[in-house]
């Protein structure tokens, strides 16, 4: 356990911080999972704006790779892209 007291602030710190990226990821799959289940195209395309933004976002915070990023926002519009109007 930590003794000095800048160690025990590291802790505290490092904590909120993988709360916070956790969250966040965890959030991303849900956007995901939703452009993945909509069956119309329009439904489907509102959720991939959404998603985008919120990628964005993260990678723009650090929270994810911007290749990461680039390559899911990717997948998903080519899947928003093969379905039919």
């Amino acid at each position: 356990m930590a003794q000095h007291k800048s160690a025990k602030k590291r802790i505290r710190s490092s904590e909120k911080r993988r709360q916070r990226n956790s969250a966040t990821l965890s959030k991303i799959k849900t956007l995901i999972k939703k452009v993945h289940s909509a069956e119309k195209k329009e439904v489907a395309e509102k959720a991939l704006v959404e998603a985008v933004s919120f990628i964005d976002k993260t990678v723009s915070k650090g929270r994810m790779h911007k290749n990461t990023g680039a390559r899911r926002k990717s997948s998903l519009t080519r899947f928003v892209n093969s379905l039919e109007a």
